[in-house]
């Protein structure tokens, strides 16, 4: 019994490291810096929940939650970059992943998510 729960253990750990891996291939995490050097001339999304993006955003931010991003994908042009940032980091790599599958090249995300964010943000 414990050398299979041992097996499981193991197989799982392996799992989250090639997945880590392979998402450092696709997805690029910015510091502050480089993220605010580069979003003006991509397409900045937020992918956090609308009550979350009310209670304040980074300026320029279009909100498409992770939730709707499926249903939203006409919105996001495939030719340009894409950077995503949600509170700390979880959901922009987990929307990121989705839209790799969906043929999304040029993607990146904040590093810390908007909590560490210490840039210009609007409320509202």
């Amino acid at each position: 019994m414990q050398y299979v729960l041992l097996v499981v253990l193991v197989a799982i750990i392996v799992y989250f490291i090639v997945s880590r891996l392979m998402q450092r291939r696709y997805l690029k995490t910015l510091s502050e810096e480089e993220f605010r050097n580069g979003y003006r001339k991509a397409q900045l999304i937020d992918v956090r929940e609308p009550d979350e993006f009310k209670g304040g955003h980074i300026l320029g931010a279009r909100n498409i939650p992770m939730s709707q991003i499926k249903m939203r994908l006409a919105e996001i042009r495939k030719d340009k970059p894409v950077y995503l940032y949600d509170q700390n980091g979880a959901r922009s790599a987990r929307t990121a992943a989705l839209l790799k599958k969906k043929g999304y090249q040029d993607l990146n995300q904040l590093k810390g998510g908007f909590k560490k964010w210490t840039g210009k943000i609007k409320k509202g």
